[in-house]
């Protein structure tokens, strides 16, 4: 798929919305927003973005796909599952359905990483033996600031995983390798660069235009300035 399908797709759903005032999860506002929540009600859809970020690393000898919860879960399961497809073709061929009896040999792995208290993100719940000496693909939703899938990357990289990518729905920050830890390789199905203003600067707020309270960080960001 190329950027212009993606795009598609995710109008298709409505997580493209554009012509609102939004405030981002970084606290800056804008005017136009990627609702990933919109598209993961919609399993086809969402196969089909995961398999397209799956095809962009067949070739990266990926063992295991992590993501940061809650949303990246499903990345994370679904990009497992289509690197396991392709692995086993590449192994098997077209035939793997019927004459593959042991899965487990060509596996690719799907987990995630929690965020704490502290704003950083655990690997548990067993997870942290899975990725320990494994060759592991981070997967993300929406890249704005890279913040979360660094600290991935990094606890990742604590466990003893070797990170080889970082594989993204849309890259809405203009996020480079360097802003997330230095990852080897970083692939966007979408490369899009939206306006963002600190709230003082805010052509919006100078106006008076409503702030959207159903996506992004509108409905608490007003709840604060009733405080």
């Amino acid at each position: 798929m190329n950027q212009q399908e993606v795009l598609r797709v995710l109008s298709k759903v409505g997580a493209v919305i554009t012509s609102s005032h939004i405030v981002y999860t970084s606290g800056k506002h804008g005017t136009a927003y990627v609702n990933k929540d919109a598209l993961y009600p919609h399993t086809d859809e969402t196969s089909r973005l995961c398999y397209a970020i799956a095809e962009r690393f067949e070739d990266d000898y990926i063992e295991v796909v992590i993501a940061p919860a809650i949303g990246g879960v499903i990345l994370s399961q679904w990009t497992a599952h289509h690197l396991t497809e392709i692995k086993g073709h590449k192994l098997y061929g077209s035939s793997i359905r019927l004459s593959v009896a042991n899965r487990s040999s060509y596996e690719v792995l799907g987990v995630y990483a929690e965020k704490t208290e502290i704003d950083t993100f655990i690997i548990k719940r067993g997870y942290d033996k899975i990725v320990a000496g494994k060759n592991v693909l981070v997967v993300e939703d929406v890249l704005t600031t890279g913040g979360s899938a660094k600290k991935v990357i990094e606890a990742t990289r604590v466990l003893g995983g070797n990170v080889v990518g970082l594989g993204v729905l849309c890259n809405r920050g203009g996020i480079t390798p360097q802003d997330v830890a230095n990852v080897p390789k970083l692939i966007a199905l979408v490369d899009v660069k939206l306006d963002a203003w600190d709230e003082a600067d805010c052509p919006l707020c100078a106006q008076n235009v409503p702030i959207n309270t159903d996506v992004g960080k509108g409905r608490e960001y007003l709840a604060n300035k009733k405080k």
